[in-house]
């Protein structure tokens, strides 16, 4: 659990729970006739197509060791003792849920980190070795096979169609305890999270809890709304903020999986802000609606159309762009190399671009538009080293901090310094950084460059 057109599956069971399946407990006579969400019905007829994953892999820690003979309350430990790293196992758990009657599950990425193979655990007891077909960082969306057939299988929705006050159902394993049945409302919708910018989160106040990560979030006729994967926490547990990843994105990253083993989307190369109330009067903009284009890539698809800082984009091919989250969405919508409609506003009017739309590297190698890593967690603003810091510091990898607020002030962290590993494991990109952070159950160690030397600083993501 983090804290902080795509096809329709068939039910091999029936079509989804109707209308008047979702009846309640009838009021007395003469009672107000208050009709209750019957999710008893839809725990039955649904949770044995929810999965318990585990997935085992080492984690690296670090230690102090002193020489034989040296108690830790000697007054020369401290300048005797070494670090030390070493390896040790863990286990981590969460959910799923099956999408093809032949195997096909849905789950987090962060769930089964860098595994190629899983545990799956049905509902009947049965457990399978789980291949990992494909990740995708960006969403945070798994696929894993199993070999089985005739299996259950959820029906998917249309998140568009679930309003905000709806009741909705969570199914999923927390703390290991599986098939564990929550509910509550939808809270918000497309809510933009930090480092999270490729994802319209939707928000409930379902209690979500470490283990729920990858189960399902359903509407109360049965159909799978959601992939339930973080919550916004000061303790670790839930806080009343649950974010689910909508089906229909889940769903588009499963079909790219299967037919090409990665996922595409759409890249203009600029850097974005909100536009405010103050902005859009400054712009003679009548409402604050809009992405503010704050920076342009030099070598970007938006560079080479013409596009420049100060451009409010107001709509891509007839959508109308709400914020800058709505746009980067809209964008990784289109496929690489197709002519997008860009109606940008400049020097108080409109005009239309068009624009040729690139290909996003998932390992954040075009990622311009995403220029920080999660506040939330870290506290930090990065940026991936140009090939002249690279070349001038004989570094391959690493980030270079900008900004230092909150935990990362207390732990040490100061702008200048260059971000290289976490717990061993190199980081070259904000991605990269954001999946390692999102891994993390204990105290880490990040590998720091600060000028010609380098020093571990301790983490903790709790």
């Amino acid at each position: 659990m983090c804290v902080v057109a795509a096809s329709f599956c068939v039910s091999t069971a029936s079509a989804a729970v109707s209308d008047d399946a979702v009846g309640g407990a009838v009021p007395p006579t003469g009672a107000a006739q208050i009709v209750l969400p019957d999710f008893a019905s839809l725990a039955k007829r649904y949770g044995p197509a929810v999965v318990n994953i585990s997935v085992t892999h080492e984690v690296t820690q670090m230690g102090v060791q002193l020489p034989p003979g040296i108690a830790p309350g000697n007054p020369l430990a401290p300048f005797l003792a070494r670090r030390v790293i070493g390896n040790r196992e863990e286990v981590s758990l969460g959910s799923g849920f099956i999408v093809t009657a032949d195997g096909y599950i849905l789950t987090n990425r962060h769930v089964v980190g860098d595994a190629n193979v899983v545990d799956v655990k049905l509902t009947d007891k049965r457990e399978f070795k789980g291949k990992v077909v494909g990740t995708d960082a960006l969403s945070d969306v798994a696929l894993i096979k199993i070999d089985a057939d005739d299996l259950p299988v959820v029906v998917t929705g249309n998140p568009q169609r679930v309003d905000v006050g709806d009741w909705v159902m969570a199914i999923g394993s927390p703390y290991g305890f599986a098939n564990t049945v929550t509910s509550g409302i939808v809270s918000a919708k497309s809510r933009s999270l930090p480092g999270e910018a490729y994802v319209p989160f939707i928000q409930t106040d379902v209690p979500i809890n470490p283990g729920n990560s990858g189960g399902p979030l359903f509407d109360l006729r049965g159909r799978v709304v959601a992939i339930n994967s973080m919550i916004y926490s000061k303790t670790g547990g839930y806080q009343g903020l649950s974010f689910a990843i909508p089906i229909d994105v889940a769903l588009d990253v499963k079909d790219q999986l299967l037919k090409t083993g990665h996922v595409s989307r759409g890249w203009l190369g600029i850097s974005l802000q909100e536009v405010s109330q103050a902005l859009a009067r400054s712009f003679g903009l009548a409402k604050p609606d809009g992405a503010l284009i704050s920076v342009v890539d030099p070598r970007g698809p938006a560079a080479r159309a013409g596009m420049q800082a100060g451009d409010v984009v107001l709509a891509v091919d007839g959508h109308d762009i709400d914020d800058s989250v709505d746009l980067l969405t809209t964008v990784a919508k289109i496929r690489p190399g197709k002519n997008a409609d860009l109606l940008v506003w400049r020097d108080g009017h409109a005009m239309h671009m068009s624009v040729a739309v690139g290909e996003l590297d998932s390992n954040g190698g075009s990622a311009a538009n995403a220029s920080a890593a999660p506040p939330s967690r870290l506290g930090i603003v990065v940026r991936p080293l140009s090939t002249v810091e690279q070349q001038r510091l004989g570094l391959d990898h690493g980030l270079l901090i900008e900004q230092v607020t909150g935990r990362a002030t207390r732990i040490g962290l100061k702008a200048g310094d260059i971000v290289l590993s976490v717990n061993g494991t190199p980081v070259a990109s904000l991605d990269q950084l954001v999946v390692e952070l999102r891994q993390l159950h204990d105290n880490a160690a990040l590998l720091i460059q600060r000028g010609n030397a380098r020093v571990y600083l301790p983490f903790d993501p709790a």
